[in-house]
């Protein structure tokens, strides 16, 4: 063990328990430095909603650490070497970042250290490209992937807390980058949830003892306060899966749940091994399908991202999406099919709309989860299944609760009028429609196919 201290640059791990990049640095040194460096590449693709999270979570975080969280502004390649000239540092810690720019931004900067740039845990269960088929190539599906990940298993939460280092005082630091202020919040209008390690532990034990035995039954219905909304948490790494994992016991709800989180490393899994599918459909076949395009295409896309199709969970959804900067899963699926199958528009003009207001935006699982509603991903549901907008609503949110709760004008309906809505005043009429639509769809699938 060294005096010299080691520099704790966080990331997607906004969090002081279960950590266990705490414990390798507090394993070569009783001193820590704690990082966050602001990252433009990072900041300018992201929304006012996932941006303003993080910075909630970065005070939450500095709190925990008495003031003593460095942050700086800049490209990581350049001001991290110079962080640890500037402090003596021994060793750069991190939890490893598995996305396509995490990675090539971690080799850069561990090739451009003097020192050991030491990669411990990740943001996931089990990391991605650990979970491999018997001949060791990586699976495509994600039933055989989650029964693997199931017998892979995971380790215990780590015993870590804000107390694992002395963390020293930034201004110790002989030069180097300036320190800068966590900015103010962007303008946000959507409402977000509470930020911060504390207010995810709060968040999952209210799940975990109010909803977790139900959530089997429940997860499926918007209309219902059925998930954990645990997302956004997850996604900044304020808790870490394995915590909750190590927590959900038995039952059909929390392995229901376990399945969810299995989701979640299957795509960052795929994201792993296919990177080019961030952008790219995983499935090539799909590059020659038919989309509209022109006026019609831009004004259905508008009336989609406003919520004003005339499809009431629809547009339940994407009004959803706008004033909670979050939207019900089963809802996701629903817009989605619509926007590509209905209105015939690319799953990446979606994709980018949701990473551009949703809090829990992650590119892995956002990505991965519009193809799979569009058919060109992996484990994708067959293109021909198209969403029916209304018989979904009437399956998924029978009384109508959710409609009315983010539609206003339908509130007054009664029963099942709700999803198919007479002449309402100031409703629109559907801009598409969706048995006509459906039909161009499967001509669209059968073209790419021959």
């Amino acid at each position: 063990m060294t005096d010299s201290p080691a520099v704790v640059w966080f990331r997607r791990d906004l969090r002081t328990g279960d950590h266990p990049a705490l414990l390798a640095a507090a394993e070569q040194s009783r001193r820590g430095l704690a990082l966050f460096v602001l990252d433009d590449r990072l900041l300018r693709p992201s929304g006012s909603p996932r941006v303003a999270f993080l910075y909630r979570c970065l005070r939450d975080l500095d709190e925990q650490l008495d003031g003593r969280l460095l942050v700086v502004h800049g490209d990581p390649v350049d001001v991290v070497p110079r962080i640890v000239r500037a402090v003596g540092a021994s060793s750069v810690h991190v939890s490893a970042d598995y996305g396509p720019y995490g990675r090539e931004r971690d080799d850069a900067v561990a090739e451009a250290l003097d020192v050991d740039f030491v990669r411990t845990g990740s943001p996931y269960a089990v990391a991605p490209g650990r979970v491999r088929k018997g001949d060791g190539t990586p699976f495509k599906v994600f039933t055989p992937f989650s029964r693997t990940w199931a017998d892979h298993g995971w380790r215990r939460p780590a015993d870590t807390s804000a107390s694992t280092l002395d963390w020293i005082d930034p201004s110790e630091k002989d030069g180097g980058p300036r320190r800068v202020h966590i900015p103010d919040d962007p303008h946000v209008d959507a409402e977000l949830p509470a930020a911060g390690e504390k207010a995810a532990h709060s968040a999952w034990e209210r799940f975990h003892d109010e909803r977790l035995a139900d959530y089997d039954r429940d997860r499926d219905r918007p209309g219902v306060n059925g998930t954990s909304r645990m997302s956004p948490y997850l996604r900044w790494g304020c808790i870490h899966p394995r915590t909750l994992l190590a927590d959900l016991g038995r039952g059909q709800g929390p392995q229901t749940y376990r399945t969810e989180l299995a989701w979640r490393d299957f795509y960052a899994d795929v994201l792993w091994h296919r990177p080019d599918t961030a952008r790219k459909n995983y499935n090539h076949r799909f590059d020659a399908m038919p989309h509209d395009s022109g006026t019609t295409a831009t004004d259905n896309f508008d009336a989609w991202r406003r919520g004003a199709t005339g499809y009431p969970i629809v547009d339940a959804g994407m009004r959803q999406l706008l004033a909670e900067g979050w939207m019900h899963n089963r809802v996701r699926m629903i817009v989605a099919s619509f926007l590509v199958k209905d209105l015939h528009i690319p799953w990446w003009w979606g994709a980018r709309h949701f990473m551009k207001h949703l809090v829990d935006g992650d590119l892995a699982s956002n990505q991965h989860g519009w193809q799979w509603t569009a058919g060109s991903g992996t484990d994708a549901a067959p293109y021909f299944r198209v969403f029916n907008p209304t018989t979904q609503g009437e399956k998924f949110d029978p009384d109508g609760q959710y409609i009315r709760r983010y539609v206003p004008e339908l509130r007054e309906l009664t029963g099942k009028k709700v999803h198919q809505p007479p002449d309402v005043p100031g409703y629109p009429a559907p801009i598409v429609d969706h048995a006509h639509e459906r039909q161009i769809a499967l001509d669209h699938y059968n073209k790419i196919k021959s």
